[in-house]
């Protein structure tokens, strides 16, 4: 059987890539942090994956804010 990758997942890979990228972790780490499922033939990351990214992403914005220098 044969199975695609929904763009829900597709989507949450290419945010970790972005991450990774941009705090210059390891693209792995972020990667093995995706826990899927299998959908209608489509591969789509678990409902509790996608909140655990999602927040992750959430907290990092937080404190992206709360280092921001103030401004005069």
């Amino acid at each position: 059987m044969e199975y695609k990758l929904s763009d829900t997942l597709i989507a949450q890979i290419a945010k970790s890539l972005q991450i990774a990228m941009l705090t210059g972790t390891d693209i792995v780490d972020n990667l093995r942090l995706i826990k899927v499922t299998i959908d209608d033939e489509e591969i789509v990351p678990t409902k509790d994956s996608t909140e655990v990214f999602e927040s992750g992403i959430e907290r990092m914005m937080e404190e992206i804010e709360n280092t921001k220098p103030s401004s005069f």
